[in-house]
């Protein structure tokens, strides 16, 4: 049913070879993802040939491996079946060849980026993406660690910078600090200038205070210290957006990274109507994937302001596996998969 599904037309057919990758044709559980053989990408005039070294996952992942929320069917298409068989936007890798229109690369070119709005397809040896989509690796990162970098650190610049407008001096929480977006944000957050405190589980504690944080709380306490915080960015939104208002400044700002799809929808849908008696402001994060922010954090990791927090590091084969254990919400920092 996949080989079906992926198969090419005849047209594609010349000077191609095969790759393993991990694929899947319907939803569910990490159980329907394969490891199958696959014809590689054909290579476009405006796209670049990868050779793909290194991916990682994130939750996201997983909500499309599942088809959950019905939303995510209805974002990405596939409303029974996925319509994307081989998921991962996250990639690092080396240029094997480059279309005749391609300018900003060339062959040998060390690059990382995120492939969401070009067909994913990262669980793979080989992937053929347009050259707007990646940027130059980090040369001070393996291709394991600066694959984890793309998605959840776009998402934690995005979120401070862009949605939070963070100013030096302001005071932020990041609620799930020991995440892949919250290790980020905190970094970030420090970089920009801000005084941060990062929100995690006790037992997290130490890992993220050396990740520069000036103050630690323990997310599982009863209530957030009321610290007037201008900036609060929610990468593990399982609690409601209520209980973290009355810790904003009159004018603070929430930002909803990530969480329970039910603690999502109340930030998107009530939001206004939570502060309506205030100009504190809820926002919800639409993370957008673009060159020019794949280098600022480049230039962040080489400055030595940023660093990617690896957990655990699988095969492309352990796919499956590497979800199950992000699934299960005890990852501290990013989950790498080595192709």
């Amino acid at each position: 049913m996949i080989l079906a599904t992926l198969a090419p037309s005849k047209s594609t057919l010349h000077n191609r070879t095969q790759m393993k990758a991990i694929a899947q044709s319907e939803y569910g559980s990490p159980d329907v993802l394969k490891l199958t053989t696959v014809d590689r990408p054909a290579l476009s005039d405006q796209g670049m040939l990868i050779k793909v070294y290194g991916t990682s996952i994130h939750a996201g992942i997983w909500h499309m491996m599942r088809g959950t929320p019905f939303l995510i069917r209805l974002i990405f298409g596939g409303l029974f079946k996925p319509k994307y068989p081989i998921l991962g936007n996250d990639i690092a890798g080396r240029v094997e060849a480059v279309g005749k229109d391609v300018t900003q690369f060339q062959s040998g070119d060390e690059v990382f980026g995120e492939l969401s709005e070009s067909g994913f397809g990262a669980f793979a040896e080989y992937v053929c993406v347009p050259e707007t989509a990646l940027a130059l690796k980090p040369k001070s990162l393996t291709f394991e660690d600066a694959a984890t970098v793309p998605t959840s650190a776009l998402a934690a610049l995005q979120a401070l910078r862009d949605l939070g407008q963070l100013q030096p001096g302001q005071g932020v929480l990041v609620n799930g600090a020991s995440g892949g977006v919250g290790s980020f944000a905190v970094q970030i957050a420090k970089a920009l200038g801000a005084e941060v405190t990062a929100a995690c589980r006790a037992e997290k504690t130490d890992r993220v205070r050396s990740l520069g944080a000036d103050h630690v709380i323990d997310s599982t306490q009863a209530d957030i210290p009321q610290q007037s915080y201008d900036l609060i960015v929610d990468a593990a939104a399982y609690r409601p957006v209520t209980d973290f208002l009355p810790a904003l400044t009159p004018e603070g700002t929430y930002v909803m990274v990530g969480g329970s799809t039910p603690r999502f929808f109340q930030a998107m849908l009530f939001g206004r109507w939570l502060t309506r008696n205030t100009a504190q402001t809820v926002k919800c994060l639409e993370s957008k994937p673009n060159q020019a922010d794949l280098n600022t954090l480049k230039e962040m990791i080489e400055t030595d302001q940023l660093k990617p927090v690896i957990d655990r590091t699988y095969s492309l084969e352990e796919v499956p596996e590497a979800i199950r254990y992000l699934e299960g919400r005890q990852v501290k920092g990013k989950v790498a998969i080595r192709i």
